[in-house]
């Protein structure tokens, strides 16, 4: 399977948000923006100067399948951003795509913002998460419980 990182839009956050606001995927990935426009609204602030956050989709074999991000961006930071990532076509799950989004993404965004620390948080019952973050380097630092669920903080050391 070919996975590629595109460019996002207001249009494929749009997107984005619709595929993903589902029972399953906010079983496992809590989602900040509530409505359609608050997501349109967020990749707008991503687009400004200086913004915090940064994200690209996640393509396989040319169908848009998802979306990877980092947020909290502060290179001087420890971490010096949080990841997050998302496929969101249930017929691609447990196939390694968000594992080669999350290196190609990785690749990327190291580079371009200096960062030397990452950080990533899923809940303990997320194995395939937890597989994904552990593929890509990440160490488990702590375990926690937050509104009565289970959870994990993943980090990444670059130096």
């Amino acid at each position: 399977m070919d996975i590629m990182l595109g460019s996002r839009t207001a249009e494929s956050a749009e997107r984005s948000f619709e595929r993903m606001n589902t029972e399953a995927i906010r079983a496992t990935l809590p989602l900040k923006a509530r409505t359609v426009e608050e997501a349109v609204a967020d990749f707008h602030a991503s687009q400004r100067p200086g913004a915090s956050s940064y994200g690209r989709t996640i393509w396989a074999d040319g169908t848009y399948v998802g979306d990877v991000w980092c947020y909290g961006i502060d290179p001087d930071g420890t971490p010096g951003a949080m990841v997050s990532y998302c496929v969101f076509e249930p017929s691609l799950w447990g196939q390694g795509v968000a594992s080669q989004a999350l290196g190609l993404f990785l690749s990327e965004i190291v580079p371009r913002f200096g960062l030397k620390t990452l950080g990533a948080f899923t809940f303990t019952d997320n194995i395939s998460s937890i597989r994904v973050l552990e593929k890509n380097g990440f160490r488990l630092v702590e375990e926690f419980t937050e509104d009565g669920v289970s959870s994990r903080y993943y980090q990444l050391d670059l130096l």
